[in-house]
């Protein structure tokens, strides 16, 4: 597979802009004093269904197309199947081994940031040790879940600019109450809003990362085989993420309607999207 540098450095600044929506989210928790549970339940339904259209409609069909053409239409479908699944394994595995009190879609909400430390009980009130080493966690574990959420959008970008476009925008408002999560128990241990926003940012930069390293080990190696198991398990992987964080966290947000309309709403935008490019 050529691709010439324009391609990959546009495929890696997309990565780098849904990332670094991760300090969006922080920075939301800087300015603001409220959540907004309404937009955040529609943004993240809108989200899950952009990637949940993508990945049947669009990434797995490419998968099996290019595998089918390496090992044969039985031999290319199971291949799809096994790499699909085994996505959903990988991200199911990482999400696994990130303890529950540190999991970055535990949800948390703006308003936290005005409670003062002093209402706290008298045990967590002076044990900034522990509050610090619970949100320096909490941005390695983003940063850890971010990683193959980089390489799934590089790796769509390059293959297909439009369609890393489409997840680009679905993987950054997903990384918006990721920011918050992180800034939260980074504010209580520090009293800063800045250094909360400045360690949540910087979490965000695990996804160009993940785009980095996926691009200087797999490039040498690419193929049409290694295209399409690549893409069949980033087509798990965001399943995964739909099903496991964006849906839920969704529902808990705001009313449950409003996530499936956002849901609805994504895949029609998804499904014109693809259209339009046809």
């Amino acid at each position: 597979m050529n691709v010439d540098n324009e391609t990959v450095l546009f495929a890696f600044g997309l990565t780098l802009f849904a990332g670094l929506a991760t300090g969006l989210g922080s920075a939301l928790a800087f300015f603001t004093r409220q959540t907004s549970t309404r937009f955040l339940s529609v943004a993240l339904g809108f989200s899950a269904g952009v990637m949940l259209y993508v990945s049947f409609v669009e990434i797995m069909v490419k998968a099996r197309v290019a595998l089918a053409g390496e090992w044969g239409t039985v031999g290319g479908a199971w291949l799809t199947a096994g790499a699909f699944f085994g996505g959903i394994v990988f991200i199911g595995l990482i999400d696994k081994l990130v303890p529950d009190n540190q999991n970055p879609h535990e949800l948390h909400s703006v308003e936290e940031m005005e409670l003062k430390l002093e209402h706290l009980p008298k045990n967590e009130a002076h044990d900034f040790a522990k509050l610090r080493r619970t949100g320096v966690f909490t941005a390695l574990a983003i940063g850890i879940h971010n990683f193959p959420e980089g390489l799934a959008t590089f790796a769509s970008a390059l293959t297909d600019p439009t369609l890393g476009v489409a997840i680009a925008v679905a993987i950054a408002i997903h990384n918006i109450p990721e920011g918050i999560a992180v800034s939260v128990p980074l504010y209580f241990a520090t009293g800063s809003r800045a250094k909360a926003f400045r360690y949540s940012f910087l979490s965000g930069l695990a996804e160009p990362v993940g785009a980095v390293v996926g691009y200087l080990v797999l490039m040498p190696f690419f193929s049409p085989t290694v295209f399409g198991v690549l893409f069949a398990g980033v087509a798990g992987i965001m399943v995964f993420i739909s099903l496991d964080e964006l849906l839920p966290a969704a529902r808990e947000y705001g009313e449950p309607h409003l996530a499936i309309y956002g849901l609805i709403a994504g895949m029609a935008v998804m499904a014109v999207s693809l259209l339009l490019f046809l």
